[in-house]
C-alpha cells in the first residue's frame, strides 16, 4: 500500500468523491470482503460490492487474496494507498495556471502555484511507481510567528533575496545532462481552528514559512534520491 495515490483520471476522482466509497476506502486501510465491510459500514453486501467493482475499476482498490469457504471463494480487497490527493490534471481546461497572472502578493496566485504543484509531483510520482524507481525531492516545512506586518514583509523580502542568490549560483543553462528543478517558497497565515476545537488545538499557533523545492527554514526536511 503506498502512502499516498495521486489521482489523475477525472473518473477516478469523482469515484472517490462518492460518500459511500469514500467510505469504504477509508475502511479498506484494513483489508476486507464485501460482507466484512457491510458490517463495518452497516451496508447491504450487495451495495457494498457493487461499489467495490467501481474503485477496483478505477484502481482505487485492489484484490488483495481470494480464501475458500466451502463451495465459495471470499474476494478479500485492500485500498491502493492510505490516502488520495486528486490532481489539478482532473480538472482539464479549468484547473489553476500560475503563468495566467503572477503576483507574489496573491493568495490566489499562491494556489495556483500549489496546485501546479500537485500536478507536477503527482506525475513525477505515478511515472516513478510505474518504473519502480524513486522520485528525488526537497522540502522545508517551518513556521514563524511576525510581531507585525512590518517583519513579515521584511522577511519575505529577505527570502526572496536568498532564494534569487541560490538559483542564480546553481543554475547551470548549459549543462548537457542537467535536469531542471521547480523551486516554489510560500508564506501564508495559518487558518485559525474551528469552533469547538479541543483545548490544545485551540492555542495561538504560528504563521508559517514553507518551501518545497529548494528553500531555507527552520523545519525538518526530508528526501528522496532517484538513481540515474
Amino acid at each position: 500500500m503506498l502512502d499516498v495515490a495521486v489521482i489523475e483520471e477525472p473518473a477516478a476522482a469523482e469515484a472517490s468523491l462518492d460518500p459511500i466509497r469514500s467510505r469504504i476506502l477509508a475502511a479498506l486501510a484494513e483489508p476486507g470482503s464485501a460482507a466484512m465491510l457491510a458490517v463495518r459500514l452497516g451496508l447491504p453486501r450487495q451495495k457494498v460490492n457493487y461499489h467495490l467493482k467501481e474503485l477496483e475499476r478505477h484502481g482505487l482498490v485492489e484484490l488483495a487474496e481470494e480464501r475458500r469457504k466451502g463451495n465459495v471463494t471470499e474476494r478479500i480487497y485492500a485500498a491502493t494507498a492510505a490516502s488520495y490527493v486528486i490532481s489539478p490534471s482532473a480538472l482539464a481546461s479549468v484547473s489553476p495556471d500560475p503563468s495566467r497572472s503572477p503576483d507574489q502578493l496573491s493568495a490566489h496566485w499562491l494556489l495556483a502555484l500549489g496546485a501546479r504543484l500537485v500536478q507536477e509531483v503527482g506525475a513525477l510520482v505515478t511515472g516513478a511507481a510505474r518504473a519502480r524507481r524513486r522520485v528525488a525531492t526537497f522540502a522545508v516545512d517551518a513556521e514563524v510567528r511576525f510581531a507585525s506586518a512590518a517583519d513579515r514583509m521584511a522577511f519575505a523580502e529577505e527570502l526572496t533575496q536568498a532564494v534569487t542568490a541560490l538559483v542564480s549560483r546553481y543554475h547551470d543553462e548549459s549543462a548537457p545532462q542537467g535536469r531542471s528543478h521547480r523551486v516554489v517558497v510560500g508564506l501564508h497565515q495559518i487558518p485559525a481552528p474551528p469552533p469547538g476545537a479541543a483545548a490544545d488545538e485551540a492555542e495561538p499557533r504560528r504563521a508559517p514559512g514553507e518551501a518545497g523545492g529548494n528553500g531555507s527554514g527552520h523545519g525538518s526536511p526530508a528526501r528522496q534520491e532517484n538513481p540515474r
